[in-house]
């Protein structure tokens, strides 16, 4: 494990009346720390999970935009203006890894399309062929499987995006090959019960305008996607006709 702390440095911020600062659980955060080689960011939208992700992987040299530390392109209000409050502890100190944002991944399937035509083997890192020419969730998993080795930090927001559940269990198999195996270490902010469910991870609600840890069993994802398929029919009823009592 790499990562060990996250440091908000609050003697050099100005105000907190600003985005992202003004987000309750970045603004009572003080320190973070990371206990194992995979963490989970989880919380409702809008909590600051993935600002933070963003400002981590800024702070490690990797592309905003999503990408690695020599992946240039540009994606609009990719950049993160949260990264210069941060400070990383790091034993050891490593520069390899990844920073995925789903919701930009097709610019990034073109940005390594543009490199091909200069590069072509750049599709090897990738499964042999153009991410484009590949299923969402299938060029997903060729990058986990390819371009990601041992001795490196993946920060990953959202990665079921593009999975299957099937395919989900797939991506768990190759972080549990990853991290016991190459000594590599995940951030992931994700709303999948399953991902979640991977065993020894630490996860961090940042819910209720602080960041804590919070047992698999005790989150939201769990106990909805829980309760949801014990009482389907209730549930639904409860959504459509008296919403009140959800």
């Amino acid at each position: 494990m790499f990562l060990k702390r996250i440091e908000l440095l609050r003697n050099e911020i100005p105000s907190y009346k600003n985005y992202p600062l003004s987000i309750p659980a970045i603004r009572n955060l003080h320190q973070l720390d990371i206990h194992h080689n995979v963490t989970f960011f989880v919380g409702e939208n809008g909590t600051g999970k993935s600002t933070l992700l963003e400002a981590i992987a800024d702070k490690c040299g990797f592309n905003t935009a999503g990408g690695g530390r020599n992946n240039e392109y540009y994606v609009h209000a990719s950049e993160s203006s949260l990264s210069e409050y941060i400070r990383l502890a790091w034993l050891p100190k490593v520069s390899n890894g990844f920073f995925l944002r789903a919701e930009s991944f097709n610019q990034f399937a073109s940005h390594i399309d543009e490199i091909a035509s200069e590069y072509p083997s750049i599709y090897d890192a990738y499964g042999g062929n153009s991410l484009h020419e590949q299923s969402h969730g299938e060029s997903f998993l060729s990058l986990f499987s390819n371009r990601f080795r041992g001795k490196a930090i993946y920060l990953l927001d959202e990665p079921e995006a593009a999975l299957s559940p099937q395919m989900q269990l797939s991506f768990m198999k190759i972080i549990h090959d990853l991290t016991s195996t190459n000594n590599c270490q995940f951030i992931i902010v994700t709303h999948s019960p399953i991902l979640l469910g991977y065993p020894g991870a630490t996860i961090y609600s940042f819910d209720y305008g602080k960041i804590q840890e919070i047992e698999y069993e005790m989150t939201d994802h769990y106990q909805i996607t829980k309760y949801f398929l014990q009482n389907r029919e209730k549930m639904l009823k409860a959504i459509f006709e008296e919403p009140d009592e959800i």
